[in-house]
């Protein structure tokens, strides 16, 4: 079968950024133990298990807030996703070692949101709900920062916000990690329910490129493999914009005992991606099985099991 190892892929370097300090920690005894860290450090279950094994505690839940209160001593790592003000406030406070593990991309919105809400914007933030990042974005002005998922989401904000939308300056910004198509068409909308909004498009350059890619290599392909974990917002997105932007079939698998071989019948060239905290090895071993295979035709039954 012929496989097309799509580029860029995998690691991007806030990924890469965070694994390593949070390696370098774990490394180091002057850091008080336990180390824990406020959810899964990047959305892979690959990388959480190596990190347990280093001795490194993933304090995993949907609130930080939460999270942060089962924490009794030790240091304390706030994940790539970023974290809220009053999270960071209640950890000095408690006077505990923080370690920040935040992507630069990441910070550089929650300047950008701590800027305009300070010259008098009120602030639509394209985001996924129940996400880490948005939660601390939108936690750095609650009163003026709001989130809008979809389009619908427009009509459902209370009207004191509505108003204050419609009378003042108000910007628009984003999620890194989502579809950039997904976006335009939020932002587009935006635009006509508030003329002369402003727009800040924070998605980041890897997760742009790694869209743009895979979207590229479908057109060729005959099906599209996502290797990243279901919690991850990029690996997911991956799939979406293969499905609607090259129209061609995608499956998110978490590593190769996902992998389904009837997804594979009457396909000969199979392109295959991963999610932006995907550890290369995992992406690998899809490959080079992958590459083993022989193409079966689209009206056999069974396939090879692993």
């Amino acid at each position: 079968m012929e496989v097309i190892p799509i580029i860029p892929r995998g690691y991007c370097y806030g990924v890469v950024g965070a694994i390593q300090l949070v390696r370098r920690v774990a490394a180091d005894p002057s850091y008080p133990r336990p180390i824990q860290v406020l959810g899964q450090i990047v959305h892979n279950r690959h990388v959480v298990e190596e990190l347990d094994r280093l001795g490194v505690v993933t304090l995993d839940g949907p609130d930080r807030r939460q999270l942060l209160d089962q924490v009794r001593g030790g240091t304390v790592v706030f994940t790539a996703h970023g974290v809220s003000p009053a999270i960071r406030e209640e950890a000095a406070r408690r006077g505990l070692r923080v370690v920040d593990a935040t992507c630069p991309d990441v910070e550089r919105t929650h300047d950008l949101v701590r800027r305009l809400v300070a010259e008098g914007y009120e602030v639509l933030y394209v985001g996924k709900r129940h996400h880490p990042e948005p939660e601390g974005v939108i936690g750095e002005a609650p009163e003026r920062v709001h989130l809008v998922e979809s389009e619908a989401d427009l009509e459902q904000l209370p009207p004191e916000v509505e108003k204050r939308l419609r009378s003042g300056p108000v910007a628009v910004t984003t999620q890194t990690t989502l579809s950039q198509w997904d976006t335009q068409r939020v932002i587009r909308a935006i635009q006509a329910r508030y003329p002369g909004v402003e727009v800040y498009n924070e998605i980041c350059r890897a997760t742009q490129t790694r869209q743009e890619a895979a979207v590229e290599a479908a057109r060729e392909a005959d099906l599209v493999l996502v290797v990243g974990d279901r919690r991850s917002n990029n690996a997911n997105r991956l799939v979406q914009v293969v499905r609607e932007v090259a129209g061609k079939p995608a499956y998110l698998i978490d590593d190769l005992d996902e992998l389904q071989p009837q997804w594979l019948r009457g396909a000969r060239r199979v392109a295959v991606t991963a999610g932006s905290s995907t550890p290369s090895e995992i992406t690998r071993r899809v490959i080079a099985w992958l590459k083993e295979q022989q193409p079966v035709p689209a009206e056999a039954g069974g396939g090879e099991s692993r």
